[in-house]
This record gives structure tokens, sequence and C-alpha cells, in this order.
């Protein structure tokens, strides 16, 4: 049986441990909120951009060419990948790592680019090519670091090792829930005619739909990236606001458990000596 004094020692541990994930808890509702609020607000941007450039594919013809239009049949998959930089987020890196290793076809024939280092760690420790990664912006992204991605995936594609890029990332939800998405970045794809019926805003294009198209295909990749990025960084802190609430918790139920082992096992401690003060009397009489 224990003794009182390691007892004492595992509840000093436990309360430490409690005032620790209390702390990181509220710095992740606080940080939460603002990560919040820049997914919420980017959302309307992003989704008017998409149906803007697809509008203007669907006008710039079919002889339209552009480098990120085009398909590299011989080359291999690129995924790229955002997770966390810091653990104590729950499963948030490894649903998304594990939403990643379900686009995999061949070890040899997909390179990553990831965001964060818990993704970095995960693929490099089982053999995969990592060409590049980004860390330190995972729960603060900045529209610089979306666009030097994107800009860094455009020159990959362009050098035609790679036949397709695919983007895995974490949707934010709710503050209590969050999924791992994935989706095709490049090649850039039309919609198909079926719900293509939707574009029926019309523009006028100077000096044409193939020429604003070609400008604006770049922009419309930075913004995807963006928008992923910021709906990870609302996963993630809402991820690490649970997982350290519920640290936190445990730690209570913990502590009022060896609050009670402690109790009894001092109430035997007393109720022993007691025994022995009353056998030593009745053995002098």
């Amino acid at each position: 049986m224990a003794s009182l004094q390691d007892i004492r020692h595992r509840i000093k541990s436990v309360k430490s441990t409690k005032q620790i994930t209390s702390a990181m808890n509220m710095v992740a509702t606080s940080r939460l909120r603002h990560a919040k609020e820049a997914a919420t607000a980017n959302r309307p941007y992003a989704q008017k951009v998409s149906e803007v450039v697809h509008a203007i594919a669907k006008n710039a013809g079919m002889d339209f060419s552009h480098p990120l239009l085009e398909k590299h049949e011989d080359g291999r998959k690129l995924v790229f990948l955002i997770t966390s930089d810091k653990g104590l987020a729950g499963a948030y890196s490894s649903n998304a790592c594990k939403a990643a290793e379900t686009l995999i076809e061949k070890a040899d024939d997909t390179d990553f680019v990831i965001v964060g280092r818990k993704g970095v760690g995960h693929f490099k420790t089982r053999g995969h090519k990592v060409i590049k990664e980004f860390i330190g912006i995972s729960e603060h992204p900045s529209s610089e670091a979306a666009r030097d991605i994107a800009l860094e995936l455009i020159q990959l594609y362009k050098t035609g090792e790679y036949r397709e890029v695919d983007m895995v990332y974490t949707k934010f939800v709710s503050a209590i829930s969050c999924e791992p998405k994935s989706g095709a970045l490049l090649p850039f794809a039309p919609l198909k005619a079926e719900d293509q019926d939707d574009l029926n805003v019309e523009y006028i294009y100077e000096p044409d739909a193939a020429t604003v198209l070609g400008f604006m295909l770049p922009q419309y990749l930075f913004t995807v990236v963006y928008a992923a990025l910021l709906q990870s960084a609302a996963s993630e802190l809402s991820s690490r606001m649970n997982a350290m609430s519920n640290a936190t918790d445990n730690a209570e139920d913990l502590m009022d458990k060896l609050n009670l082992h402690y109790n009894k096992v001092r109430q035997a401690g007393i109720t022993r000596e007691i025994t022995e003060i009353v056998g030593g009397a009745e053995a002098l009489k």
C-alpha cells in the first residue's frame, strides 16, 4: 500500500498538471474566438472567388491553355497537408494524416508538402518524401504564408513532375466538431456541364475571358490555400481547447479519488495506532 507521503506527492503532481491544462484551455479558448472570426469572415470571399473563376472558365473557350490546366499523365502525385506544430490537440493532426494516407496509391509515387511539425514527423518516419515543409504558421496563418505556399505548389506543378496536386485540411464545423477534408487543387478543373447552370451571372471581360482567367487562376489557388489554413487553425485550437478541458476534468476526478484514498489510508493508520495503544495499555494491567 502506498504511504501517505507517496499519495501527497501524487496529489501535488496531479494538481500541477491540472493547473497547466486549465491554463492551456483558457489560452486556446481565447485564441479560438479570433481564429473562428477569421475563418468565418474569409468564407464568403473564398466562395465568391470560386464562383467567379468558374464563371470565367465557362466563357474562356475550349482552346484556352494555361500551365495550371495542363495534365501531366506521367507525373507523380503531390499531397499538400495541413497539420499542427504542437501537440496536446487531441486527434487533430492524426486524423488529418490518416486522411492524407488514403490518397497514397503507391508509397514511391507520392510526395508531400506539409504545414506543421506533426505531419512532417508522421510521414518522414514512415519513409515518405517531404519536399517542402512550413513550420510555425499552423496556429497563426497569414496571407503572406498562404501566398508563399500557393506559389510553391504552382512552381512544383509547372515543372511537369506531378500529374496532380491534392490538398488535405481540417474543416471547422463548430467549437466541438471538426472533420478532415480532401480535394484536388491542380490541375484546375472547370465545373461539369450540369453544375454550370448555376453560373448565370454575366461579366464584361477586358480584354477577354481567357486573359482574365490566366490572371485569376493563381489568385484562386492562393484563396483556396488561405481559406484551408484558416479553417485548419480554428480546428486545431478547438481540438486543443476540448482536449485540455477533458484533461482538466480528468485531473479533478483523479484528485478526488486520491484525496479519498489518502483519507482512507490516514484513517487506517490512526485506527492501527489506537489499537496498538489500547493493546499496550491492556498488557500493562
